[in-house]
């Protein structure tokens, strides 16, 4: 198992950042902005990018300012709470995970237990991720690396999977940063 993201084994999992959370979980405008900056720089290092929806009639679609930057990435609709369950979900081969989104304790947990049940790696960005009550977003989060899971950040993530500084791809995602 490797403690590293590496961009050729990575790929990036958002789960259901979604306009019903809008207004019911904490700080929901930076995990949508910090999902966003993880899609935009996934996308510069060529990562293959999962998007969910969890039942979209009755939560609404993906929010603009994140569905701005999915441009030829599908939604994947899911009933389910583990995105993994969700028809059409394919890593394609990577055998790591970068996951952030809504909401922590249900939707995510899940997703990074099934993920970890599959033999991957997996990392939690814990600023792109929450839940209505910060005691369910602590305890998501307690359980996730309890598990196995990492706790990483969004820039943290980035910079990891670029590896290195002075390629186009840095000055890409050092613009997205910031």
């Amino acid at each position: 198992m490797s403690r590293v993201l590496q961009r050729d084994r990575t790929a990036l999992v958002v789960v259901d950042v979604q306009e019903a959370f809008r207004e019911a979980v904490g700080e929901f405008d930076a995990i949508a902005r910090n999902a966003a900056v993880l899609v935009r720089g996934a996308r510069v290092l060529g990562l293959p990018v999962l998007v969910t929806e969890q039942y979209p009639r009755g939560l609404g679609e993906t929010v603009p300012e994140l569905a701005e930057h999915l441009d030829g990435i599908p939604r994947l609709e899911k009933v389910d709470f583990s995105a993994v369950r969700a028809d059409g979900f394919d890593l394609g081969g990577r055998d790591q995970a970068l996951v952030c989104g809504i909401e922590t304790h249900v939707c995510v947990a899940q997703t990074v237990a099934d993920l970890l049940d599959e033999g991957l790696d997996v990392q939690v960005a814990t600023d792109a991720v929450s839940s209505r009550t910060a005691a369910d977003r602590r305890a998501g989060l307690a359980k996730m690396e309890a598990i196995g899971a990492m706790s990483t950040s969004t820039e943290m993530a980035l910079f990891e999977l670029l590896g290195r500084a002075g390629t186009p791809e840095f000055k890409e995602v050092q613009g997205l940063i910031k």
